[in-house]
Formats: structure tokens, C-alpha cells, sequence
């Protein structure tokens, strides 16, 4: 589908003051943090210039995009905000004002007309236009929202409100694979969002090709095809292909959007069906494997004419809707085995899958530890990525016969299995010798490495009694899984002697692609973080509220001291310390006192006391991401990075700068006294402070500001505020002003103005 225009905007989202909680980043009634909903296309060839639709919100103003990696240079072509309801009497009333005036001028009635379609028409249209500041463009939006304001399929959606046309010059020596694009404003950087650089020929869809299908598909393949998905549209390709060919047609659509907030069940569910001439289905997938994105392997039946369809399985649409196809007689690998290797040791892993050349290839890992994504050479770049998780512990390789106690594979902790549930209601069972008190923890890591088994892992005694067992097991490090179906249990064993892990399916599904790793291992207490947002955007001085996850591993528990690393001059943390047991802390970014000419770079590490030693770990910035309405993910993002501005606006008050006592102790039932030095000044009279998501319990009871001095009072209710409790207060500033019209009932708004540098408490006993 082309370049689609704006979906319908009502009236009352021009409503100025919409709500800004964030402090220290934008006034209530001026711009916001800008926001990118999709990019049209999703990708390019290397050694290409494509020119491409990025939509979104808040993109006014843009001035520059942020591409990840080398090889891509961009420049902005043109902004454009589509057309709202209200602004059609606007320009009515601008063309009548403009027709007075000119009367005047000229001693006679001007020869122009607006007619109902929204078009000035008539010898003086041109005088009158330029007298009003009306352009062509104007009334191509007017028609346009007329267009689209008849077409009752539409659905509101704001986040797609503005666009920003940008060319991407791709370099021939551009690295394929997927990039991160943010766009640049005066008031900060935007989310990321996906765009693939890739190696192959790239076309369009053309719109209408519902019914006569689109002939972007030539015969020079592999190819890939760009287009999108409106509500009830389908798009059909058509193409020759001789008998024989083994086609893989893969799209990608999740892959590149892998969350959307208002819609269920939270992305475009894509489906491909492949037709023969006669219209009689010759393949079809609306999933692949564990992934949502389908893929089709087929060996084309006979010469002649196909048609390749796609759609949303449940029939909806959007312009966010995008996708990419990629069709061709390529290597294709469907699963790997082992899926994973000691670090440094990594051999050969066995490829399954269509037209490979080689049944074998040695994954090439970059990074440490953890799970990383491989690519077997000759697959085509970005299109064919598999899970492969990188350990440190000794590896083995599970050893049938062992589906029975009296059968049981013997292992020695430390060790990870590697083993498949080779065959429906197969079940692989391991013994191991337990000592009393010990602690052992075995987790399966199946479905994390693409592997469709759903696991259920149990804890047999030496008799075959169940003593435990595990189904799923939410690991909230993979942001984009949603169904956590890897098991994982924490055994104590009561006494010493023999014990059983028996490891099968739940559906009683099996085959050779069903594959796992199991790790068994005394506990390793530790931890990862994740940083939200990637792109922390605030003025000159302002302290930006941020949130820290702290992903606790077997059984931590420990404070996690937080710092900046390796940062430029002024940037500064407050209340950097998640206290033990807590999974999320909000602290602030303070920003240095000048704007920068552009993002910066920052890095985060984390630091705590395990067993005696010092464990540092990086935080990983990431989008917080929410699915359908409820669901939230972390998902993790290339880089971290802060704009420095200079406000904006017509209102822009000054930053709030406080001295960041030590730790606060808030006693339960008193009132608690917490200065603000630094915070003064006339204007600052007229500041409202409230706590933002303040914690059970605790409220502000009024500020003071006797003495020349201000100071918190924070009132600790005896019944619901838990001692104990640790944290940091997040404070928020505000402005209240009432606006009132002839014949009106005034309204009050809040006009938020910034945040306090993050306070340390802890909540103790009177």
C-alpha cells in the first residue's frame, strides 16, 4: 500500500492541555517527548537511497535522525501533520477575512469561491489565498480528511498524527542486519523503532492489489517486498515460478514492531497463503514455530502463474500494519543443534531447515554470556537470526535410552544438557545424587531458543515420588516473549541420596526440533538491570524522572549501588541505590546546566556484594512497552542516550534545583520534616509539590515555607506505611491556573513545571 495518509484526528486532540507528568521535560500546554509509531518502508538494500514515512507524535520541528551503526546517512525532506477536524472553519474564516480586506483594496467583491469539496476556485483565488496565508496543500488535507472522515473502516488513532519524510542513503558497504532510527526534535529524541538494511533487490507494493494483484514480484529473485495492511485489506502479489522451485517466502511484521499498546492481541498477526493459477491454496502459515511472523517453505507444483497473499489473520488494519517480505529460492535454517555452547568452546551445531548447502556451521558469537543471535553464512542477512545462549558451566549431550527411572541418564552438577524431546510423549529423564540441605537449581531453556517445547520439569525421590514440579517460568530479561514456557525449579534436598529430573512436554508434542538445554547448577545469585526509557529527554538543569528493573537471579536479594560511567561532565544520579528485594526503583537524571548540540551517549552500571565479592553489572537500556491495553515488556534498545534542551515553548520556568540531603527516615505516624535547600525565589510561592506514585501510606501533608526556607512535610499514615520499607520519593511541581470563558464555568489546570531531584526514605517504627 503506498504511502497511506493520516488515519482520523477528531477535534479534540488539539485540546492544549493535555496531560505532562513528566517533570522538567515539557510545560503542560507545549510540545511533548516526541514519539515514533512506524517507519514506511521498514528497510533497504545496501547501496540504495530510499526514501521513507516516519509516523508518529510530537515530530514537529525535526531537525535530525539517529541511525544505529555505520553506513546510513539521512536528511529530513519534509514534515507534515495531517489535517484536523477544527482546522477547516480556521481556514474558511482566514478566506473570509482575507476576501473583506481585499474588497477594501480593490473597490469590488473578489472573484473567489470555497467550494464544498474544499477547493478555492475563481480568477482572484490566488490574491485571496495569499491574503489569507492559505496554501495548495491546505486544501489537499481538506480533502483528504473529508476522504478519510467518509470511510467508516478508520479508526482513531492519535500516535499516528504526524509524519517525517526521510531519505536514507544506505552505503554499499552498509552491514545488513537491523537498525535503531530515532528522530531528532528541539525538544528531545525519539523512541527507536526498526528499520533493515539488507542485501537483496527491494520493491513496493502498489495499491489497489486486493483484487487485481500487484506484479512488484519480477523474476529476479530473492526479493523483498514492502507494504502495509489497512483495516479489512488484503494484498495479493502475483508471480511465475517454475515447477520444482523450492520458494521460501518469509515476512516480517512482529519482527519490526513488536508491541502495539492499542491493539489486541498486541500486533499485526500476519498471514501468507500461496495460490496456484487455478486459485487453489498450495501453502499457507500465520505463525512460525514460536515466532508470530509467518514463514512458507514450498516446492512449486508446476509452471505457471502464483499468487501470494497477505493479511491480518484477524482481518483488522492500520498504517502501522507494516511488513516485509522476503520471497526466493534461499537457505532457510528452521532450528540448530545443540542451541548453545561453553564460552570459548563453542563447535559445529547441527542445521536443520530448507535448501541448505552444509547439514553444519560454527555460530559466530559476539558479546559475553547469555543468549545472543547467530546467523548460519549464506541465509541472507537479518532474515534468518536464531537464539544461541553462550555458558560457562561443562556441557553434555543428553543419551537415549532414557525414558524411565531404570533408564535415567546419570549427571553430575555442574552441567548443562543438551537434549531434544525427540518423539510425542517422549519423557528424558536424569539422575543425580543429592546431599542433605544442599540447594540445586535445574532450568530449562527451550522455548527462550526458539525451541516450540513447553516444558514441564519434575523432581522425582529414589521411590519415583513427585516431589516437585515446575511448568512455566517467567524470565523477565526476554521482553519479547509472552508465553514464558521454560520450567525452572529450586530444590532443597531433605536428605542425601538419589534423585530424578524428569523432563517432558505438557501437550505431549515431540520431534527433532524440539530441542533443550538443561542447566543444573547450585544456585548463582545475581542480577541484570534495565534502564527505561532509551532516550531521556529534559532542559537545561531539569531532573528527569527514570526507572531502574533490577532482575534478581536465583535467590539475590542484596542493595544495588547505582553510577554513571564513563559519562560527559553534568549529568548526575539521585537516590542511585535499589534497595534488597526490590525488583524497580524511579530515581532522576539530573541534566547538566547547558543544552548539548545533540544526544549523548550514557552508560549505567550496577554494583553489589555477592558472596563476598563485587559483581558489576551494565544496565541495558529499554522501551517499556505496553501489549494490548494491559500487558507491559521491557524491551531492551541499542544505546541509552540524553538530550540536553533549552525548554521551549511560550512558558518555560526555571529548572528546580535542590541539594539532595542523605537518606530521609519517615516514622509512622509523625510528621516528618524534609528541607529543600536551594528551592526559593518569588515564583517559587506559587509552586504546588505532590508525590508521584507516592508509596502506601505516605502522603505530603503541606509544604512550609517559614523562615525563608521551604520545607516537605510528609505525613506516615500508622496503618498502611510498612516500616521496613526503602525507596526513593519522586516529587513533582506544578502550577494551578483557572481559565474561564463569556458564559462559562472556569476550569482549573495544572501546569506541571519539573521534578525534584530524587529523595532517599525509608519508612521506620515510632
Amino acid at each position: 500500500m503506498g504511502v497511506i495518509r493520516r488515519q482520523m484526528a477528531m477535534g479534540f486532540l488539539v485540546c492544549a492541555a493535555a496531560t505532562q507528568a513528566a517533570f522538567g521535560q515539557r510545560p503542560q500546554l507545549g510540545p511533548r517527548d516526541p514519539h515514533i509509531g512506524y517507519i514506511y518502508p521498514a528497510g533497504g538494500q545496501s547501496g540504495s537511497s530510499v526514501q521513507v514515512l516516519i509516523s508518529g507524535q510530537f515530530l514537529e520541528g525535526a531537525d535530525d535522525i539517529h541511525v544505529s551503526g555505520d553506513g546510513i546517512k539521512a536528511s529530513i525532506v519534509k514534515y507534515h501533520k495531517f489535517f484536523q477536524q477544527g482546522d477547516i472553519p480556521r481556514i474558511r474564516n482566514a478566506i473570509e477575512r482575507a476576501q473583506q480586506v481585499l474588497e477594501k483594496k480593490l473597490g469590488r467583491k473578489p472573484d473567489a469561491e470555497l467550494r464544498r469539496g474544499g477547493r478555492l476556485v475563481g480568477k482572484d483565488a490566488a490574491l485571496v489565498m495569499k491574503e489569507a496565508g492559505v496554501t495548495e496543500d491546505d486544501f489537499e488535507h481538506i480533502e483528504e480528511f473529508l476522504r478519510l472522515q467518509s470511510n467508516k473502516k478508520r479508526q482513531l488513532n492519535p500516535q499516528l498524527l504526524e509524519d517525517v519524510t526521510v531519505r536514507l542513503e544506505i552505503l554499499p558497504d552498509a552491514v545488513p542486519g537491523d537498525r535503531s532510527v530515532r528522530v531528532m526534535t528541539p525538544f528531545g529524541l525519539s523512541n527507536p523503532l526498526c528499520f533493515q538494511v539488507g542485501a537483496w533487490a527491494e520493491c513496493r507494493e502498489t495499491e489497489p492489489n486486493d483484487k487485481e494483484p500487484d506484479r512488484a514480484i519480477g523474476a529476479a529473485r530473492p526479493v523483498v517486498v514492502n507494504g502495509q495492511i489497512l483495516p479489512g485489506d488484503v494484498d495479493r502479489f502475483s508471480f511465475r515460478a517454475t515447477k520444482g522451485t523450492k520458494l521460501v517466502i518469509a515476512a516480517r511484521a512482529r519482527g519490526l514492531i513488536p508491541y502495539l499498546a492499542d491493539a489486541v492481541p498486541g500486533w499485526f498477526q500476519a498471514a501468507l497463503t500461496l495460490y496456484d493459477g487455478r486459485g487453489t491454496e498450495v501453502a499457507f502459515d500465520d505463525d512460525f514455530g514460536c515466532s508470530v511472523d509467518p514463514v512458507v517453505h514450498c516446492e512449486i507444483p508446476g509452471d505457471g502463474e502464483y499468487i501470494l497473499e497477505i493479511k491480518d489473520a484477524l482481518y483488522r488494519g492500520r498504517e502501522d500494519f507494516v511488513y516485509r517480505i522476503a520471497i526466493g529460492e534461499v537457505p532457510f535454517v528452521t532450528s540448530i543443534f545443540p542451541s548453545g555452547g561453553r564460552a570459548g568452546e563453542i563447535g559445529p551445531v547441527a542445521a536443520s531447515g530448507w535448501n541448505l548447502a552444509e547439514a553444519k556451521f560454527t555460530p559466530k558469537v559476539r558479546g559475553g554470556t547469555g543468549i545472543r543471535e547467530v546467523e548460519m553464512p549464506g541465509t541472507g542477512a537479518g532474515w534468518n537470526q536464531l537464539p544461541f545462549a553462550v555458558d560457562t558451566l561443562p556441557e553434555s549431550v543428553e543419551a537415549e535410552p532414557n525414558s524411565s527411572i531404570e533408564t535415567a541418564q546419570r549427571v553430575t552438577p555442574p552441567v548443562i544438557v543438551n537434549g531434544r524431546i525427540g518423539a510425542p510423549g517422549d519423557w528424558d529423564v536424569f539422575r543425580i545424587d543429592g546431599r542433605a540441605g544442599s540447594e540445586l537449581i535445574a532450568e530449562v531453556f527451550a522455548r527462550r531458543l526458539n525451541s516450540p517445547l513447553d516444558s514441564v520439569l519434575k523432581l522425582l525421590a529414589t521411590n519415583g515420588r513427585e516431589m516437585a514440579s515446575n511448568d512455566d517460568n517467567q524470565d523477565k530479561a526476554c521482553g519479547l516473549e509472552t508465553h514464558h514456557a521454560d520450567s525452572r525449579l529450586s530444590i532443597r534436598f531433605p536428605a542425601s541420596g538419589t534423585y530424578y529430573l524428569r523432563l517432558g512436554d505438557t501437550q505431549r508434542h515431540g520431534g527433532d526440533d524440539y530441542g533443550y538445554r538443561l542447566r543444573i547448577a547450585s544456585p548463582q545469585p545475581d542480577f541484570d538491570l534495565r534502564v527505561v526509557p532509551s532516550s531521556v529527554n529534559g532542559r537545561a538543569g531539569a531532573s528527569i524522572p527514570i526507572t531502574v528493573y533490577a532482575l534478581r537471579r536465583d535467590g539475590f536479594a542484596g542493595d544495588i549501588d547505582l553510577s554513571l560511567k564513563d559519562t560527559p561532565p553534568g549529568f548526575r544520579l539521585s537516590g542511585g541505590k535499589i534497595p534488597g528485594n526490590e525488583e524497580k526503583l524511579r530515581l532522576t537524571l539530573t541534566m547538566p546546566d547547558s543544552a548539548t548540540a545533540g544526544p549523548v551517549r550514557l552508560a549505567m552500571e550496577g554494583r553489589a556484594t555477592i558472596r563476598g565479592r563485587e559483581v558489576v553489572r551494565a544496565a541495558v537500556p529499554a522501551e517499556d512497552m505496553m501489549q494490548a491495553f494491559a500487558y507491559r515488556h521491557l524491551v531492551p534498545a541499542e544505546d541509552w542516550y540524553a538530550v540536553v534542551t533549552t525548554g521551549g515553548g511560550r512558558f518555560t520556568p526555571p529548572a528546580l534545583k535542590v541539594a539532595v540531603g542523605n537518606l530521609v527516615r519517615v516514622r509512622t505516624g509523625a510528621v516528618t520534616r524534609i528541607p529543600l535547600p536551594g528551592l526559593g525565589g518569588p515564583m517559587m510561592d506559587q509552586v504546588r509539590l505532590e508525590l508521584s506514585e507516592p508509596p502506601e501510606g505516605l502522603a505530603i501533608e503541606r509544604v512550609s515555607r517559614e523562615g525563608g526556607g521551604v520545607q516537605l512535610l510528609l505525613k506516615a499514615d500508622p496503618k498502611t506505611a510498612k516500616p521496613g520499607l526503602k525507596g526513593n520519593l519522586i516529587v513533582e511541581g506544578y502550577f494551578e491556573r483557572s481559565f474561564s470563558r463569556p458564559g462559562a464555568t472556569g476550569n482549573t489546570v495544572r501546569i506541571p513545571i519539573g521534578t525534584l531531584p530524587a529523595i532517599p526514605f525509608e519508612i521506620v517504627s515510632m
